[in-house]
Formats: C-alpha cells, sequence, structure tokens
C-alpha cells in the first residue's frame, strides 16, 4: 500500500507524482541557472557587485521555490487543492488575451520605436488586462514610469537599452 499524503485519506505519493515532477524540474532550473551564472566572466574591474550577482540570486530564488515544492510534493502534493476548489472563477479570456497582446506589442515595437513607447503601450495593454477603464490614464503613467526607467538606465548607469525614435531628443 502506498503512503499517504499527511493529513489527506486515500491520497498516495503516486497521485502527487506531476506535482513532484514539477517541483523537480523548478529545483533543476535553478541549479542550471545558478551553474551558468558562475560560469559568467568577470573582471578585476567589479569591486563588489558584477555581473553574476543578479543571476546568482534569482537561480537561488528559483532553487529555494523548487525545494519548497519538491517538499509540498512529497508531503502529498498540491494539485488536488485547486481539484477541489469549488468556487473557482472561470478563465478571463480577455485579461489573458490583452497580456498577451501586451508582450507582443513589446517584442514588436522595441525595435522600432524604442523602449518608451514599447513599454508604454504593453503598460496601457496590462493595466487593461488587470481592469482598468482609463486608458488615457494608463498612458501618462506608463509613459512617466517608462521614461524614468529609460534615463535612469541611460543617464545613470550608463546603460542603453534602445531610444529608438526618442534617441536625438533625449
Amino acid at each position: 500500500m502506498a503512503p499517504q499524503a499527511s493529513g489527506r485519506q486515500g491520497l498516495s505519493w503516486q497521485a502527487a507524482g506531476p506535482d513532484l515532477f514539477v517541483g523537480l524540474f523548478v529545483l533543476a532550473l535553478g541549479l542550471l541557472c545558478l551553474w551558468q551564472a558562475y560560469a559568467i566572466p568577470v573582471t578585476p574591474l567589479y569591486a563588489q557587485v558584477g555581473p553574476k550577482f543578479m543571476p546568482t540570486l534569482v537561480g537561488g530564488l528559483v532553487v529555494v521555490v523548487g525545494a519548497g515544492l519538491t517538499l509540498k510534493a512529497l508531503r502529498g502534493g498540491w494539485s488536488h487543492e485547486l481539484e477541489e476548489m469549488q468556487d473557482a472563477p472561470a478563465t478571463n479570456w480577455r485579461a489573458l488575451g490583452l497580456l498577451g497582446a501586451g508582450l507582443v506589442v513589446n517584442l514588436v515595437l522595441i525595435d522600432t520605436l524604442g523602449f518608451v513607447f514599447a513599454a508604454t503601450a504593453q503598460f496601457v495593454l496590462v493595466a487593461a488586462a488587470f481592469g482598468s477603464r482609463r486608458p488615457l490614464r494608463d498612458l501618462g503613467i506608463g509613459l512617466a514610469v517608462t521614461l524614468g526607467a529609460y534615463l535612469a538606465f541611460d543617464k545613470l548607469l550608463g546603460v542603453n537599452i534602445g531610444a529608438g525614435i526618442l534617441e536625438g531628443i533625449l
């Protein structure tokens, strides 16, 4: 007889197999990220924070999430809890479509119009996906945020993230 999950009658480790696969996959993804982060060459120009910092941080966090998912799967899994939810809302296909459109718009526009306009368009579409009914306000906020981010990267950090048509202006 298969071991029972903690606190659940009739739920075996076999039923949590897909959950275990997901947990181990995320754990492996985090380890791969750490391995690749350590492969980044570092020059002596970096005194403290170098190019390995962020990939190592992200890889470490992904390892922690993967370990947590794996542990949860070994304790019986989590997907059965999702299946038992009776009051789960229906999938909002409009919101998913707007999110996908935001990603595609950014991908298509970033080379020609630049970061500021591509990210602003994405901001407006994502705000609409989250239920905003004020596209002009979202446009103004998105423009302010993305312009601020562009200027911070370009002027303060010296990193060119693509000005596009604003190249001569900024």
